[in-house]
């Protein structure tokens, strides 16, 4: 069994689904165990709580402000990469005499290889879109300016779509049949036994297509392909296409590398509700921040990689939610460890969650939360194949270990990490009862916690100045408040953080722990 395609435990038998199923229950034991006994701990022994709770705001002040550090480098970067002439620099690889010594890349290595020679093979996804959101990424890539004869687009419908999906692709085969040097559609069925009805799964059957249609009948190189999969909504910055291929041949062993941009959600930024806009912002400074703490970054939503490496590994599995960092860990895992994301200082924007009305965008915004939190899964494939492969020639075991300690920390922490800020650093005060409030520190935690919470504010402020520095341009309809309240609505993030960050994601680990399976949910898109 090619257990790199496992999804969850009721794929296996016997004593291997049991362990699975056990690392299944680990983040939300670990998540919700943690709650419980500081719960506990509050009434029975409140002063010990009191002391976490302390040290707890200590540590969360100082990560703050090596967050922050974090940030402000990687705003720097991502200016700076976006100033840059990306096709420019592609031309002065070209016109360099590289020595063996100098090869930094294994494209370049391998035959010489220039940026005029790569192919770039674009998969878009979509479910239930409308025509104006696929053609506004369409039309992006038309307007990227990377030679429209070397690249393959490719938008993989879904024929559960039904007549609207068969009417847009109609549309838009008819408006850029013709703008690429090969353009296809695919259609992927319903209900195919084994499959969920998801992203990965659509993607799947469309580079399978794709193989064989073009990459095979045309006798491509795949050596000099790579492969961008972007959510339908992705509107690329012109010039991104140049920035992936200088960051390819410029890199090391730059085939066993994903390649990753800056999301930021301005589509409809301008329009999207207060909450969603906050929730996602919030997430473009997390990719900011793991872009200079690379030994944890992870592919996520619209990425790139070589075509060599995803045929290698047999393409997605179809069985997952979390398709967009599942590719990295398979190729991890398949690479005995010798894998990494390469960050690109370049942004990719997509929509902020916006349904119909304010309360559907509330509840839409919640299951896109959880959805993405569903991202804990990924835990238990971590370690079970990790230990089918510990001992394998060439397992870097470090490495992979380092990676599974990330991952158990970072789900934990934001499962709980805002609850133990907002609710339980109170309840020693409401549960303690006389004798902790007849101690000194009883009197002195409010003011303590506080005062930490304060210079940890420092981060909200950075962040909403950020936040304002990477605003589009402001349209027309809008006055400079709007600019003023958008800065003013990150005041709500201690609220956003529990009720779309940490309560999703509990529930996500709570049904991982329940085996009760999510399914993919696909976020629903408006641009008024």
């Amino acid at each position: 069994m090619d257990y790199l395609k496992i999804g969850k435990a009721t794929e296996l038998t016997g004593h291997d689904h049991k362990i699975y199923r056990r690392l299944e229950i680990l983040p939300g034991f670990l998540s919700i165990a943690t709650l419980v006994i500081l719960v506990f701990l509050s009434f029975a022994e409140p002063v010990w709580v009191a002391y976490f709770i302390i040290a707890f705001d200590v540590y969360w002040l100082l990560l703050v402000i090596y967050m922050a550090i974090f940030l402000i480098t990687s705003y720097i970067r991502l200016k700076r990469g976006l100033r840059t002439d990306w096709h420019a620099r592609c031309e002065e690889l070209k016109s360099q005499n590289f020595s063996s010594k100098d090869i930094a890349s294994d494209a370049l290595a391998r035959g010489g290889v220039v940026w005029t020679d790569l192919w770039q093979l674009v998969i878009l996804p979509t479910a239930f879109e409308s025509l104006e959101i696929i053609r506004t990424s369409l039309d992006a890539l038309v307007k990227d300016n990377y030679p429209s004869e070397k690249m393959i687009v490719a938008v993989a419908f879904e024929a559960r779509g039904g007549e609207m999906a068969k009417a847009n692709e109609a549309i838009i085969r008819q408006e850029f049949g013709d703008k690429f040097g090969h353009f296809i559609t695919t259609f992927h069925p319903d209900g195919i036994t084994g499959e969920i009805k998801g992203k990965g799964s659509n993607q799947a059957w469309a580079i399978r297509e794709i193989k064989t249609r073009i990459i095979e009948h045309e006798h491509l190189d795949i050596n000099k392909i790579l492969i961008s999969v972007f959510d339908i909504d992705t509107i690329i910055q012109p010039g991104y296409f140049f920035a992936l291929t200088y960051k390819f041949l410029t890199t090391t062993d730059a085939y066993h590398a994903s390649y990753q941009p800056v999301p930021v959600y301005h589509n409809n930024i301008w329009n999207a509700p207060f909450f969603s806009r906050v929730a996602a912002s919030s997430n473009t400074f997390w990719q900011m921040i793991m872009q200079i703490r690379q030994e944890s970054l992870v592919t996520y939503s619209s990425h790139s990689m070589t075509y060599k490496a995803l045929e290698e590994i047999g393409f997605w599995s179809t069985t997952m939610v979390s398709e967009d960092s599942r590719i990295f860990w398979h190729c991890l895992m398949h690479y005995n460890g010798h894998y990494r994301v390469e960050p690109i200082n370049y942004t990719v924007s997509m929509d902020v969650t916006c349904d119909q009305s304010f309360w559907k965008t509330i509840k839409s915004l919640y299951k896109q939360q959880r959805r993405w939190a569903w991202g804990g899964e990924n835990i238990p494939y971590l370690i079970f194949n990790a230990k089918k492969r510990w001992h394998d020639k060439g397992f870097d075991r470090s490495k992979v270990a380092g990676h599974i300690f990330i991952q158990i920390y970072g789900f934990h922490a934001w499962a709980t990490n805002a609850l133990i800020i907002a609710v339980i650093g109170w309840l020693p005060i409401l549960f303690g009862g006389s004798r902790f409030h007849s101690t000194v520190l009883s009197g002195n935690l409010p003011a303590i916690t506080q005062n930490l919470m304060n210079f940890a504010m420092v981060g909200l402020f950075l962040s909403a100045i950020i936040s304002a520095l990477l605003l589009p341009k402001r349209p027309k309809k809008y006055t400079v408040w709007k600019n003023i309240q958008m800065v003013l609505e990150w005041v709500f993030v201690p609220v956003t953080i529990i009720f779309f960050g940490a309560l999703p994601c509990l529930d996500a680990q709570w049904h991982l722990l329940r085996g009760k399976y999510m399914g993919f949910w696909v976020t629903p898109k408006a641009r008024n």
